[in-house]
Formats: structure tokens, sequence, C-alpha cells
């Protein structure tokens, strides 16, 4: 006879707090992008009812991904893989034989535009953690176990930075390995590999001027006046003029075309002025919580593939965040990596949100375990 051992329906802390994020993001998007979305369209709302768009689709993705089996996403994850590396080759190529000088980091469904390498991200980690699971036990051998993914994920940063998108290409670097750790590869293999990337990253870094140039400025700081550092300054202007409490929603200065990007890359300084110091902690507060309950999905969860994809998505998120915070600190160069659910929404927004879904999938599986270890099987409530 077995023994059923059942999780709750769904996290609802997990999913109260992505909804108290994208709250707060689609109140400050409105706020931050009101001057900017005036001066380049003549309407205070263009890029808010862009981002509630977006917003919408995401939360019906997710929804959507609450209800599909979790396990189902790791048959199709090596196809998904492939597919997406391909598109992030066809992205370049469609961009050179239009002879558009931009960064080839979009494909557009007609007026929406998609970001290639926020499906490459989810792809690389759905990957790993197909992988991971069905090599458990061989991860340790270096050729068979680690090497493979090491060469695929290799293939998908470099088309990434080729768009160029460094900063995202780094990334998805830090979560390969971060899903190796936790897949046990062995710590030798992993430093002998960090060690290798670096040797040809740290070159393919300078080769860009304008990389170079975020560095010094980042070097420089607040005691350049040569304008380098003018997002930074600005950034920093707006912090202090919010302190503790802020100075109100709507009534910033640094988004009246001070601050570059206050919608997107520096929305949290948009948020530090208005709502002050105890407005930001409270977002990193909740970005904190939403990763502790993706740690008790993952310890409550009996599917290594399972676990490892709860892992991989959470630490996206949790890292993204971080990242963000201390790139508008000034505490770590220019990225250009938005903060989940409260910047200006794009395919990284939708992404997210569908991440979300599968982990409230995940958080609904429950292991009947019976007293032929033959017939246990992971099941939902």
């Amino acid at each position: 006879m077995g023994i059923a051992v059942s999780s709750e329906k769904f996290d609802k802390p997990m999913l109260i707090i992505t909804m108290t994020l994208l709250a707060i993001g689609t109140v400050m998007v409105f706020s931050s992008s009101s001057d900017i979305s005036m001066d380049k369209f003549g309407s205070g709302t263009f890029y808010f009812g862009r981002h509630v768009l977006r917003v919408v689709i995401g939360l019906a993705v997710m929804v959507v991904a609450m209800f599909v089996d979790f396990r189902i996403w790791k048959r199709i994850a090596a196809p998904l893989f492939i597919a997406t590396a391909t598109l992030l080759l066809v992205t370049v190529v469609v961009f050179q034989l239009q002879g558009n000088d931009s960064p080839a980091r979009w494909l557009y469904l007609g007026s929406l535009p998609v970001q290639t390498s926020d499906l490459a991200r989810f792809a690389t980690i759905l990957y790993l953690a197909a992988y991971l699971d069905k090599k458990r036990d061989a991860i340790g051998d270096y050729t068979n176990g680690f090497l493979p993914p090491i060469i695929m994920t290799g293939i998908v940063m470099a088309l990434i930075i080729v768009q160029p998108d460094y900063s995202t290409a780094m990334m998805i670097g830090v979560l390969v390995m971060t899903m190796l750790f936790v897949g046990r590869a062995k710590l030798t293999h992993m430093a002998a590999t960090v060690s290798g990337a670096l040797v040809v990253l740290i070159p393919v870094m300078i080769l860009e001027p304008y990389r170079i140039y975020r560095i010094k400025s980042f070097f420089k700081g607040l005691l350049d006046f040569s304008g380098a550092s003018y997002q930074l300054q600005q950034s920093l202007i707006s912090l202090g003029n919010g302190g503790i409490t802020g100075v109100g929603l709507g009534a910033s200065t640094g988004k009246n075309l001070f601050l570059p990007a206050p919608h997107t890359d520096f929305i949290l300084s948009i948020v530090g002025e208005e709502i002050g110091f105890f407005g930001i902690a409270v977002i990193i507060t909740l970005y904190l919580a939403l990763f502790h309950r993706a740690l008790k999905i993952a310890r409550g969860c009996t599917d290594i593939f399972g676990i490892l994809l709860t892992v991989g998505l959470s630490t996206q998120i949790i890292f993204y965040a971080f990242i963000n915070s201390a790139v508008v600190t000034g505490l770590v160069p220019t990225t250009g990596l938005p903060i989940p659910f409260i910047s200006f929404g794009g395919s990284g927004l939708v992404m997210n949100l569908f991440s979300i879904g599968i982990l409230l999938n995940i958080s609904m599986a429950r292991r009947t375990v019976s007293s032929r270890p033959s017939q246990a099987r992971v099941m939902f409530a």
C-alpha cells in the first residue's frame, strides 16, 4: 500500500509575491515613463500601455504554465535549445542582410519585439536541468559528462556576444556554473572551465570600445565630468533625492529627461527617488522572499529535473535583481540588465512570468511512495 505525501495545491506566497512585484513595477513604469513618453511620442502613456499589454500576455502564459506538467519540458528541452540557438544565429544573419548596424538582439512578431537572448536563457536552463537529470551519475566524468553541456552553452554564449549582448552572455555563464554546482559537478572541472573561459572572454570584452568606456567610467565614478559617468551620476542623484521615504509618487525630477532609461535599466533609481530607501528595501525583501519560496519548492520536490529547473529559474531572477541593484548604486559597471517584474516589460517580463508559472506547477507536484520502489511516481495534487 502506497503512502501519499503531498504539498499544497500551489505555492500561494510565491504567487502573491510575484503579483506584488508586478503591481509595483506597473505603477513605477507609469510614473517613470510619462515624461520620456510625452517627449518621444506625444503621449504620456505610450510606454505604459505597451507595458500593460505585455503584463497581460505574461500573466496568460504564467497561468498556462501553472497547469502544464513540468516534466513535459524535459522531453522538449534539447530541441528547444537547438531551436533557440538557431534563432540567435538567424537574428544576426537577418540584421546583416538588412544592413542594420543596430545590435542584433530582437526579432519582431508584428509590432511585438522578442529579445532572442531571453528565449535562449530559458532554453539553456531547461536543457541543463534535463541533461543533469539524465547524466547525474556521469557528470563527474569530464569528457562524457561535464564537457558536452559546456560546449553547447558556450556556443549559445558566443552567439549572444556576437549580437552583441555581453552582459546577458555572462549571466548565462554564471547560471550554467550555478546549475552544474548544484548538479554535483566537480569543482576542479568548474574552476578549470572558468579559468579557460576568462582567457577568452576578457580579450573579447576589451575588443569593443563601448565596453572599455563603461569600465573606465565605472572606476572614475562621480569624479568623472567628461560625461562617461553621466548615467551613474544621475542615478545616484535620484537615489539621494529620495532619502528614506522618497519625494512621493510622480514627483521625481530624475525622470524629467535627466536620467537615461528611467523606465528600463535604471527604473530602480526612480523607485528610490519617489518611494525612498524604504521602498527599495521592500522590493529587495520581496525578491529574497521569492527566492526563499523557490528553495522551499526545490526541497519539497522529489524529481531531480524539477529540483534543477527550480534552482535555475529562480536563480536567474534573483541574479538579475541584485545585479541591477548593484548597477544603479554604482557597485558594478553598467550592464543593461533589467530588474525582473519592475522594469518596462518586454520578452524578458513574459519569460519571467512563464518561469513563475513553471515554478508554481512544480510546487503542486507530489510523490506517491509505494511499498515497491519501482512503482513510485510523481503525481499532482
